[in-house]
């Protein structure tokens, strides 16, 4: 079985599959690996267009929230998240024609590209949820309560002002997953509230027989 976890950064996907893989003794791995992966064999000329985002993020969230549009960094997450599709797809089909378990999450995990190895391998084969957060003003108040070690949030960020700019990107970020993954017909949870709660509710989703 491939357990494909989505969503925008900082929802909580790390948690969910930390705590899956320990319950369930299967590997898992970050798609953020992948794309670091697939960057290397990319020519550094086409870094800008396959990575919009990582090209003008910089080393400060003030200068960036403050200099893009929430419209504009929504588009290059979901753009650069694209680059990954094809590892995705290896993963799938590698640990399918082995029969065995594995687990991905990232925000590249996108419904799009579930859909496509759903349809391309069964559901059968498949498990996937997308989590999201849209209450801006709860995201901004959880921001410094993450345990999260090297948090990006926090450590490339000096005014709070930027915190609630994340927080609109994040509510963005998830309305489009939320619309592109009930197009799809694929689960979505709102971590917003009772947190704990819906990590639960999100493992027996991913393992409900």
């Amino acid at each position: 079985m491939i357990y494909l976890i989505g969503g925008p950064p900082k929802c909580g996907k790390t948690t969910l599959t930390k705590l899956l893989s320990k319950r369930l003794s299967v590997p898992w791995i970050s798609a953020d690996t992948l794309q670091n992966i697939v960057r290397a064999y990319i020519p550094e000329n086409k870094h800008s267009e396959v990575f919009p985002h990582s090209a003008v993020r910089g080393v400060s969230n003030d200068i960036y929230y403050s200099q893009n549009s929430t419209d504009e960094i929504v588009s290059r997450y979901m753009k650069q998240g694209e680059a990954t599709n094809d590892a995705l797809k290896m993963i799938a089909a590698s640990y399918i024609a082995d029969e065995d378990n594995f687990i991905v999450e990232g925000y590249q995990v996108h419904p799009k590209i579930v859909s496509e190895i759903i349809d391309t391998y069964g559901g059968e084969h498949v498990r996937s949820i997308f989590i999201i957060r849209t209450d801006i003003e709860k995201y901004v108040k959880d921001i410094p309560k993450s345990t999260t070690p090297n948090d990006w949030i926090v450590r490339k960020t000096k005014d709070p002002e930027t915190f609630k700019k994340i927080a609109r990107m994040v509510a963005l970020y998830s309305n489009q997953i939320e619309y592109d993954a009930k197009k799809n017909k694929l689960p979505v949870i709102n971590m917003d509230d009772e947190f704990e709660t819906n990590i639960e509710k999100a493992i027996e989703l991913l393992t409900a027989q």
